[in-house]
């Protein structure tokens, strides 16, 4: 597939294709506005790939009663009937100059049959991939600037550290931020101010704890998190998150990579690298594999096995903490 470029959109025929949602909505956005700068008299349709039959689909790129031309927007094309593959693969080769057709896959392999064709069709295509953990805090900072305001990386990693892996809270809280900042520029002290019941206490806080040791700690900020509404699952998402990613490091540190590569290979954002190294001579694989089957078993717990989910997580961290921690001569092994 190729890429988007600066050539007008009626006549062709673009895709959307990749998991990131947020980055679909705006390349859809984009894309709609291009067209209607274009052709401003256009029609604008939108519709689901999974409601449309053969006379759906010729309806709706056939242009209106009030405008011949028309910008169509086709989303979830991977819910298609397979059988209409052959007619939107016509529009690809053969597109009309009235019509600008724009298809949105969400990623996956439902639908790679129509993928497939397209891409042998060399249709012009937006990529939206999943946006990595590792790769959160420099959105952030992006997205600061495209919205006319900064954001430090600094504080961009406490914004992350807040909100968890979530793309679409990361951007709204920007723009929440920014609109309230005289300046345009986002501060530690306005991401603590916004997000105090998130940033300071969050299930990374307890995880964090926990992963260094730290169990009187853990145990004080579990309950404040609980308190505060914190999902009990969170928390356990949280710790085995933590642990996942201290294992693949036990496997990774020989390799010597830089930071920068060990944030990607560990699926983390880079200001934990530090935290995960340092955390190496206190984790041996067994101890992590102990630790994760507490997990587990917590994490049914929560999710129904247990009447007392807050007692069930208190004994959770209390567990974890207690396999920290070299074991001389145990046979435990690094």
């Amino acid at each position: 597939m190729v890429p988007v470029n600066d050539q007008p959109l009626f006549g062709r025929v673009v895709l959307v294709s990749g998991p990131e949602a947020l980055l679909a909505e705006r390349a859809v956005e984009r894309l709609t506005s291009q067209a209607l700068a274009e052709r401003p008299a256009a029609s604008v349709t939108k519709a689901e790939g999974g409601d449309l039959d053969a006379g759906g689909l010729a309806e709706v790129t056939g242009g209106s009663l009030f405008a011949e031309e028309s910008v169509v927007v086709i989303t979830a094309i991977s819910d298609l009937d397979p059988g209409l593959f052959d007619a939107v693969l016509a529009f690809a080769q053969s597109p009309s100059d009235d019509l600008a057709l724009i298809l949105v896959h969400p990623g996956g392999n439902k639908g790679k049959g129509l993928l497939d064709k397209l891409k042998k069709a060399k249709v012009a295509t937006v990529d939206c991939p999943s946006i990595k953990a590792w790769e959160l805090p420099g959105f952030a900072v992006n997205e600061a600037r495209l919205l006319g305001g900064r954001l430090d990386k600094a504080v961009a990693d406490r914004l992350v550290e807040a909100l968890g892996a979530d793309v679409r809270a990361v951007a709204g809280a920007i723009r929440q931020l920014l609109a309230d900042a005289d300046d345009r520029v986002i501060t530690e002290a306005a991401v603590r101010r916004y997000f105090a019941g998130r940033a300071d206490v969050t299930s990374f806080t307890v995880a964090d704890h926990v992963m260094a040791g730290r169990r009187d700690e853990a145990l004080g900020a579990l309950r404040w998190a609980l308190e505060t509404g914190v999902a009990t699952v969170l928390v356990t998402s949280a710790l085995a998150n933590a642990l996942r990613s201290q294992g693949k490091y036990t496997d990774l540190a020989s390799a010597r990579l830089r930071d920068g590569d060990l944030a990607r290979e560990l699926g983390v954002p880079p200001f934990k690298v530090k935290e995960i190294v340092a955390r190496s001579r206190d984790w041996t694989p067994r101890g992590l594999a102990s630790a994760l089957q507490l997990v587990a078993q917590a994490d049914a717990a929560v999710k129904g096995q247990s009447a007392d989910a807050a007692f069930a997580l208190e004994s959770l961290v209390i567990g974890v903490t207690g396999l920290r921690g070299r074991r001389p001569d145990s046979g435990m092994g690094r």
